[in-house]
C-alpha cells in the first residue's frame, strides 16, 4: 500500500529538479512570510500519509533552497547527480544499520570497497582507515581527536582511562585563515582554542613555513599541526612537503583538512598542488561538495588504522564479538547506530569512474579559470585571489563608490 505514496514523493521530487533550473535560486520572500506558511498544528489524531506528505511540501515549499541551479553561486555546495539521488532512496529504503558487520553485511562490505577506490583516487597509503561520517566538520573533529589520543599515548599518557583530567599540555599549531571546523573540533575535544598556536598566512591563506617551523620549535610536549589542502576562500594549498618533513622530524602528528581540495590528487593536471600531502597523519574529505552526492557524506581518512581503532574502545554488549576480518562501520566513527553512506559512494564512483571524477574536478577548474577571464573583462572589477582551483575572489568597485565594503555587502542580499 505504500507505492503510493513512493510515487508521490518521486513526482514532487522531480518537479522541484526539473523547475529548478528555471527558478529563482534563492528566497525573496521575509522570514515572517515564510513562516506564515509551515502548518504548525500538531493534529491530535493522525493525517493519512499522503496529507501530511503534501502538508510537509506546502509548508515548506517556498523556503527552498535551488542549489541545484546552475546558476548557484552561494557557497561550496554540490548539486547531486541523479545516480547518488537515487542511490540515497535506496539507502533510506534498505535502511541498513552500519553500525557492524551483522546488523549489516552489505553496508560493511561495500564499506571495506569504496575505502580501497578512495585510497586509490587520493592516492594516499593504502593501509590508511577510513570513517564515514556526516561531512568535514565530523571529520577534522575525529582526525584530531585521534591525534590527541596518539600524541598523549607518545607521552605515556591513556587517555581511555585517565581522561584529560592533568594530562601532559597538548599543543596545537594552525595557520591564521585555517577552516572554522577545526576551532570548532578542538573545542568540542575539550582542548580549547586558547591553546591554538596561530600561525601567519600570506596572502593567498598559506601557512608560512618559516614561521611554523619557529613555532613548532617553541613547542615542548606532545603536538598537532594542521594543515589544509584547498583554501575555503582562495583554494591555495599549503607547503605539505616542508611542513610535514620539519613536523615529523620533530614527532608532531599532522592533520590535513582536505574537505575539497584533497580531491584535486585525483587528476593529472592538479596533482601537484598537493605534492606531500600523503605524508601526513591524518586527512579529512567531503563526498558532498566535489562528488555531488547528498547531504550528509564526509570521510576521515587515518594512516595508522591501529591509531584509528583507538577511537572507541567499548563495545555494547549487543553488537557480540568483533571479528579482525569483518568491518564494524562504527569503530571508525563515533556513532553506533548510523546510516550506511557508503551505498551512494558506492554507486556514485561506479558511474563516474576513475576518468569521470578526474574530469570533473578538471572541468570545474576550468570554468573557474573563464570565470575569472570574464570577470577581468568586466569595468570597476577586481580579482582578488591567484585562480588555482575552482574559487575566484572578486569584488565590484566604481570610483563613484565612497563606501566599496558596504556597496558589495548590499549586492550580497
Amino acid at each position: 500500500m505504500h507505492h503510493k505514496i513512493f510515487s508521490q514523493i518521486v513526482k514532487e521530487i522531480i518537479q522541484f529538479r526539473e523547475s529548478s533550473s528555471t527558478n529563482r535560486v534563492g528566497i525573496s520572500a521575509s522570514y515572517e512570510e515564510l513562516c506564515s506558511c509551515v502548518n504548525r498544528d500538531l493534529p491530535d489524531i493522525g493525517e493519512t500519509s499522503e496529507k501530511a506528505l503534501n502538508t510537509l511540501v506546502s509548508s515548506v515549499k517556498n523556503a527552498l533552497i535551488h542549489n541545484v541551479n546552475p546558476r548557484y553561486y552561494g557557497f561550496v555546495i554540490g548539486g547531486s547527480t541523479p545516480v547518488s539521488i537515487a542511490a540515497d532512496w535506496l539507502t533510506s529504503g534498505w535502511d541498513q544499520n552500519g553500525q557492524v558487520y551483522n546488523t549489516s553485511p552489505a553496508a560493511a562490505i561495500i564499506e571495506d570497497v569504496v575505502t580501497e577506490w578512495i585510497l586509490k583516487l587520493l592516492e594516499l597509503p593504502e593501509k590508511a582507515s577510513i570513517g564515514y561520517v556526516t561531512g568535514a566538520q565530523m571529520a577534522n573533529f575525529v582526525g584530531l581527536s585521534i591525534a590527541r589520543n596518539s600524541v598523549l599515548s607518545d607521552y605515556l599518557w591513556d587517555i581511555d582511562t585517565k581522561g584529560l583530567q592533568n594530562a601532559p599540555h597538548i599543543n596545537i599549531i594552525c595557520g591564521e585563515c585555517c577552516h572554522g571546523t577545526i576551532h570548532s573540533g578542538i573545542r568540542m575535544m575539550g582542548l580549547g582554542t586558547e591553546n591554538v598556536k596561530t600561525v601567519p598566512n600570506d596572502r593567498e591563506g598559506r601557512i608560512l613555513i618559516k614561521e611554523l617551523h619557529s613555532t613548532i620549535l617553541d613547542c615542548e610536549g606532545p603536538t598537532i599541526l594542521c594543515l589544509q589542502a584547498g583554501n575555503v576562500n582562495t583554494g591555495a594549498f599549503d607547503n605539505f612537503e616542508e611542513a610535514i618533513d620539519f613536523a615529523h622530524l620533530k614527532k608532531v602528528w599532522v592533520h590535513v583538512d582536505g574537505a575539497f581540495g584533497l580531491w584535486a590528487r585525483a587528476t593529472t593536471k592538479y596533482r601537484l598542488l598537493t605534492a606531500g600531502v600523503q605524508k601526513a597523519d591524518s586527512w579529512s574529505v567531503d563526498a558532498h561538495k566535489w562528488l555531488n552526492v547528498p547531504y550528509d557524506s564526509g570521510m576521515v581518512i587515518v594512516r595508522n588504522s591501529d591509531e584509528h581503532k583507538r577511537l572507541k574502545t567499548t563495545r555494547c554488549a549487543y553488537a557480540g564479538e568483533s571479528d579482525e576480518k569483518l568491518r564494524d562501520g562504527s569503530v571508525w566513527v563515533p556513532e553506533n547506530s548510523r546510516r550506511a553512506r557508503a551505498f551512494v559512494l558506492y554507486a556514485t564512483l561506479r558511474n563516474m569512474g576513475r576518468k569521470g571524477v578526474e574530469l570533473l574536478i578538471e572541468k570545474s577548474c576550468e570554468l573557474a579559470k573563464q570565470f575569472e577571464m570574464e570577470i577581468k573583462n568586466i569595468p570597476s572589477t577586481r580579482i582578488l585571489n591567484d585562480v588555482v582551483l575552482n574559487q575566484v575572489l572578486f569584488r565590484i568597485e566604481p570610483q563613484s563608490v565612497a563606501d566599496l565594503d558596504s556597496f558589495n555587502k548590499a549586492l550580497d542580499k
